[in-house]
């Protein structure tokens, strides 16, 4: 079955020149032999491994030899389930389509047929002269296939941590109040309620200096507290967490109807806005669309969230 590959996702990352202070010059890299500081052109560049005492040296035509040419066919191995696939394996999605009209009907089987096993498909592919361990899966209609790491990438948790807790004694209370912890913050997920606040920032900040106005730095977060006594955090934190449950918004016919940004927003209100910080106000200010908000002080943020406060109660 020909199938073409798609990239699945984007990245948030701001790709910024390098300019020299003052001027709007560029500033390049160069690759630069660091004995005697000259520059070297590309082709007196090979590559070098440190054995130690001396580098072994390899010719990009040595490299380009063993390279494995790009895959023209991907052949599963077998079916796993999908539980046994761990999170920590899994690298990069790219979605699949048919390559061509004649090829939907084979496409819309293998899917079905995943879809209803419950099932991912197991192989291997070359691309980009590297070599990938995949995983095929059926997900809401289309097939999409993963890159994983290799078994000896992933890192060994107690080897990377020092202070990891061994046999620990729990006692019934903490662990039961741990979960009304966890039940009370229980919430349905909405991947579309978390939005980048660093990237929105930036965006602001560009927006601000091509405007000739100043931006304030954010405040420092809070510092971590010591748990002293661990029964009597949990039992602080779920009676927070039950307050923070949004009250039922009366609709048409008095029904409820509460969504996970609402929670939050409602949750943050309850508290008086002086009370918070700015970079909380700075939040808030974001989800209520207030404008000019990047150049605001703390006291203008505090009194436009009071007013777009008020105005959505008017409305």
């Amino acid at each position: 079955m020909p199938v073409q590959l798609f990239t699945a996702t984007d990245s948030h990352t701001i790709r910024f020149r390098q300019l020299q202070r003052g001027t709007s010059d560029r500033v390049r890299n160069k690759r630069v032999n660091e004995r005697t500081g000259e520059e070297v052109p590309p082709d007196e560049i090979v590559k070098g491994l440190d054995a130690g005492d001396a580098y072994v040296i390899l010719e990009p035509r040595e490299l380009e030899d063993i390279a494995p040419g790009r895959s023209r066919e991907l052949e599963i191995t077998g079916f796993v389930d999908l539980a046994d696939v761990e999170p920590v394996f899994f690298d990069r999605t790219y979605y699949l389509g048919p390559k061509g009209e004649q090829y939907e009907k084979v496409y819309a089987v293998l899917e079905k047929a995943l879809e209803r096993a419950g099932k991912a498909g197991i192989a291997t592919f070359v691309m980009r002269n590297r070599e990938y361990l995949v995983t095929v899966k059926a997900e809401s209609g289309i097939l999409t296939l993963h890159t994983l790491h290799w078994a000896d990438e992933i890192r060994d948790p107690r080897a990377e941590i020092d202070d990891l807790p061994g046999r620990v004694r729990v006692a019934d209370r903490e662990l039961k109040t741990a979960e009304q912890l966890i039940d009370a913050l229980s919430m349905e997920w909405d991947p579309e309620d978390f939005h980048d606040t660093y990237h929105e920032k930036v965006q602001d900040l560009v927006e601000a200096k091509k405007k000739g106005e100043s931006v304030e730095k954010a405040e420092q977060p809070a510092e971590a507290t010591n748990v002293i006594d661990l029964m009597d955090a949990l039992r602080a934190s779920v009676d927070r967490a039950k307050s923070k449950k949004a009250r039922p918004s009366r609709g048409k016919g008095g029904t409820a109807e509460r969504s996970a940004a609402g929670h939050r927003s409602r949750a943050r209100t309850e508290a008086s806005l002086a009370s918070l910080t700015k970079s909380q106000l700075y939040d808030l200010a974001a989800e209520a669309g207030v404008q000019g908000r990047s150049a605001m002080k703390r006291e203008e943020l505090l009194e436009a969230l009071s007013h777009a406060g008020a105005r959505a109660k008017a409305s």
